[in-house]
C-alpha cells in the first residue's frame, strides 16, 4: 500500500515550496520508509528549485535528512525499524569508484542523485493524485514528513545524539570536512585558506582545526561570519569587501602562499584568486558550483610550480564510515555544529529559504 504523507512540493522552476499531500510508493527490496525528524536546507535545493538544474518538476527536494526507520524492504540488511539514521547521497555500489571506496564519484551519480527524479530503473517514488512527481532526490527527497529512501543513502547513527543536531552531516558538513581531511590532508605547520564562510566553509574551518595545520584563514564579506569562523578555529580572517585577497594572504603567509585552499563560493573570480594564492605544490579544492558550463581562466605558467586544482563532490566521503565518525565528534563537542544551525518548523520552509538567501541563517534545519 502506498504511504500517504505531506511534502514541500516545488511546482515549477522559481516557484515557492508549497505543502501538499502526496503518496510514497511501496518500498522496493533495497529501500526503507523513514519518518523524518529533521532535514537541512542546502543551496543545492535552492538551485534546483529555481530551475537552474534539469530536475523534473513538480517535485520534492531535500537531501540532508535525519529520522527514524519505520519499514524496510525485504533485502535491506543494514538498518531495521526503530534505527536512527542520517540520510546522504546514493550510489550504485557496483562501479569502479563505488567499489574503490569513492561512491561520490559513482558512474551514475548525476541521474541517481541530482537530475533523474526517479529510481535507477526509471520508476517513480512519489505521486500526487495519481500523477508522478520528481522524487528520489539524493535517494531520499526528505522535504516530507516521511521519505522513501534508497538503502545506500541510509547511515545508521548513535541514537543518543539528537537528530536535529546532525541532519546537515549528509551533505554540507560532510563536503566541507571531506575537503580538508580527504583531499588537503594538512601536515604539520600547514596553511589552510577557506574561501566563503557559509555552512560548507565553516565546516572546513572546524575540520582544519582538528588537523596539524597551524594557520587557518577564513575569507568572507560578512563580518559576523568571520567572527564566528574565529570562534570555530580560524587563526586569521580576511574581509574580502575591505581588503585585497591576494595581498592579505601574502601578508599572512609571509609571501609563501597557501598550502591548501577550499573554494566554496562558486564565484570564478574568487577561484582564480585562490589558485594565484597557492604556494608551490599547494592544492585548491573546488567545492562551490557555478551554473553548468561555467569556465575559469588560469595562468598556466603559475601552475608549473606543482599547484593542483581538485574538484570535489560530497567530500569524497565513504558515508558509512565518515558520517558516524562525525556524529561521534558532534557528541563529544569537538565538532560544534550547533553554532551553524538555525531551526525552523517544517511548515515555515519558505521563511527558512528567505533567511538563507538573505544570509541570516547559515544552515537552516527544518524540524518535524
Amino acid at each position: 500500500m502506498p504511504t500517504p504523507t505531506r511534502a514541500a512540493v516545488v511546482e515549477s522552476g522559481g516557484a515557492p515550496f508549497t505543502l501538499s499531500d502526496v503518496e510514497l510508493a511501496d518500498p522496493g527490496p533495497h529501500e526503507a520508509v523513514v519518518r523524518m525528524v529533521a532535514t537541512g536546507l542546502c543551496h543545492t535545493d535552492l538551485g534546483v528549485a529555481s530551475g537552474g538544474l534539469p530536475f523534473p518538476l513538480p517535485g520534492v527536494l531535500g537531501h540532508e535528512g535525519a529520522g527514524v526507520v519505520e519499514a524496510v524492504g525485504p533485502a535491506v540488511t543494514g538498518v531495521a525499524p526503530g534505527d536512527h539514521v542520517v540520510l546522504s547521497f546514493t550510489s550504485c555500489g557496483d562501479c569502479r569508484d563505488c567499489r574503490g571506496g569513492h561512491p561520490a564519484y559513482c558512474a551514475t551519480w548525476l541521474p541517481l542523485n541530482l537530475i533523474g527524479g526517479r529510481r535507477a530503473d526509471g520508476t517513480g517514488t512519489i505521486s500526487r493524485g495519481g500523477e508522478e512527481l520528481g522524487g528520489h532526490f539524493f535517494g531520499q527527497s526528505s522535504f516530507a514528513e516521511r521519505a522513501l529512501v534508497d538503502e545506500r543513502s541510509l547511515v545508521k547513527v548513535d541514537p543518543e545524539v539528537p537528530l536535529a543536531s546532525i541532519a546537515p552531516l549528509g551533505c554540507g558538513v560532510q563536503t566541507g570536512v571531506g575537503a580538508v581531511w580527504n583531499v588537503l590532508k594538512p601536515v604539520t605547520g600547514s596553511t589552510v585558506v577557506v574561501l566563503g564562510a557559509g555552512a560548507v566553509g565553516l565546516s572546513a574551518v572546524m575540520a582544519a582545526a582538528l588537523t596539524p595545520a597551524t594557520t587557518i584563514v577564513a575569507v568572507d564579506r560578512v563580518a559576523e561570519r568571520l567572527s564566528l569562523a574565529r570562534e570555530l578555529g580560524a587563526t586569521h580572517t580576511v574581509n574580502a569587501a575591505e581588503a585585497d585577497l591576494g595581498e592579505a594572504l601574502a601578508g599572512i603567509t609571509g609571501g609563501r602562499g597557501a598550502d591548501g585552499v577550499v573554494e566554496t563560493t562558486g564565484n570564478v573570480g574568487v577561484l582564480r584568486q585562490g589558485v594565484d594564492a597557492l604556494a608551490a605544490r599547494g592544492t585548491l579544492v573546488v567545492v562551490g558550483a557555478p551554473p553548468f558550463g561555467t569556465e575559469v581562466a588560469l595562468d598556466v605558467n603559475g601552475l608549473l610550480g606543482g599547484k593542483r586544482i581538485v574538484g570535489l563532490t560530497l567530500g569524497d566521503a565513504e558515508t558509512q564510515t565518515f558520517i558516524p565518525a562525525l556524529v561521534e565528534l558532534v557528541k563529544e563537542g569537538r565538532l560544534p555544529l550547533h553554532r551553524l544551525i538555525s531551526s525552523y518548523p517544517f511548515t515555515e520552509i519558505d521563511q527558512a529559504v528567505r533567511d538563507m538567501g538573505a544570509g541570516k541563517a547559515i544552515k537552516p534545519v527544518l524540524t518535524f
